[in-house]
């Protein structure tokens, strides 16, 4: 077989499919975000970030910028290892209290990032339980997916977001069997928020163990930013609250939080948290620092929701066409692969705003989108020169645009 002649048909039909993917290589400036330097065939030019999952720019805040650089001159780089083999180091353990607290849980656990920690948590609870099945919402992200298909448990997908499917499959099985409903609080893609306490009352009836994925809620909901399930005073229904340190609070990271015994099991179990270096000191010393000013400080949420009701009010005035939803995220629906890419490209090219084309197979296929997240620190200019341009290419691709009364 020549393999080179393979690789290189692959990519060409997904560069013909309008469905390469390119990274737009950007230089973030501390103080600057949302705007940045874009590194482009030897050429440096300005653009604005609106894709960015930074959500809070916690990732550039005074305070988590300070205990970065404390730790690191403190500890220096690295953790020197895995958890296990010296590279539990004093910021860690920390950090995993913080955590704990922060959804109202006996502990927590640390992992390198959210796909990591969904991964490795579902495979080692769904493998290690005896004859689990696992129950999994239908648009459940990659990371949930690959970690119950690596546990190679038996696996059934209700529908999304819909308790009563939920409900109906649990029925069928054989209640002496554990089983493990996994879902997601905010769904990135679309930006719809689960119906959590409905979805409980199913697993309590059955007695099936909950896992909630929370990686675009933290930091975002609640009083001290435990997420959407701590707003809606749900956190302790939860058997298990996976999170991301990488979004809202700005730095790197994944974790869940549950019980002692389930996170002490997840630990002693879990090749991807075992054979693995730990995260360098000086990230869980950010990350802490981060979410202890956002369990204080509702100003960058307040914020945040502000920016976004602008855009969606701007863009609906506009008749651009975006997914209605509650939550942060709003996907600017164009429906076309090639197309997408191209107004992503224009915008760049043209007005130095970036945002990245959202393709196939991260989405379906003809609900090709932009997907826009903005931030406390996208100022009105920035609101207005984003309108105006994705009005102008919306008129130049001649695509629809929804009714005013919509």
């Amino acid at each position: 077989m020549n393999y080179e002649a393979f690789f290189q048909a692959e990519l060409d039909t997904l560069k013909d499919d309008g469905r390469y993917r390119i990274f737009a290589e950007l230089e973030r400036k501390a103080g600057a975000f949302p705007h940045a330097k874009h590194h482009h065939d030897g050429e440096v030019g300005d653009v604005t970030v609106w894709c960015s999952n930074d959500y809070l720019g916690m990732g550039q805040h005074p305070k988590v910028l300070e205990a970065m650089h404390e730790t690191l001159d403190a500890c220096g780089a690295g953790a020197g290892g895995t958890r296990n083999i010296s590279g539990t180091t004093h910021a860690h353990v920390v950090l995993e209290r913080e955590l704990a607290d922060l959804h109202g849980k006996e502990a927590a656990l640390l992992f390198t990032s959210g796909y990591v920690s969904n991964w490795a948590a579902l495979s080692t609870l769904a493998s290690k339980l005896p004859n689990c099945v696992v129950l999994s919402d239908a648009l459940n992200h990659a990371s949930m997916i690959e970690g119950i298909r690596h546990s190679r448990a038996e696996c059934l997908r209700f529908k999304h977001n819909d308790p009563e499917d939920l409900d109906r499959l649990l029925s069928g099985i054989d209640p002496s069997r554990p089983r493990l409903v996994a879902f997601e609080s905010v769904y990135s893609m679309d930006g719809d928020i689960a119906p959590i306490a409905d979805i409980l009352d199913v697993c309590e009836k059955h007695g099936a163990m909950s896992y909630l994925d929370e990686v675009h809620g933290v930091g975002l909901y609640g009083p001290r930013g435990g997420g959407v399930a701590e707003r809606e005073g749900l956190m302790d229904r939860i058997t298990v609250i996976e999170g991301t340190l990488g979004k809202a609070f700005g730095v790197m990271g994944g974790y869940i939080a549950g019980s002692t015994a389930m996170c002490d099991f997840v630990r002693s179990f879990a090749s991807g948290f075992i054979f693995t270096t730990a995260l360098p000191p000086a990230l869980a010393a950010g990350a802490t620092a981060s979410i202890r000013h956002l369990k204080e400080s509702n100003a960058e949420r307040n914020a945040h929701q502000d920016r976004v009701a602008t855009v969606r009010r701007r863009l609906h005035g506009m008749g651009i066409p975006t997914i209605e939803n509650p939550s942060h995220i709003i996907p600017v629906m164009v429906g076309d692969a090639k197309k997408c890419k191209m107004i992503s490209d224009w915008l760049l090219e043209n007005h130095g705003i970036y945002v990245q084309p959202i393709n196939y197979p991260t989405v379906p296929v003809g609900t090709e989108r932009l997907r826009l997240t903005p931030s406390p620190v996208h100022s009105d200019g920035d609101i207005d020169k984003l309108v105006r341009a994705l009005s102008e290419i919306w008129s130049h691709c001649e695509l629809a645009r929804r009714s005013m009364a919509a």
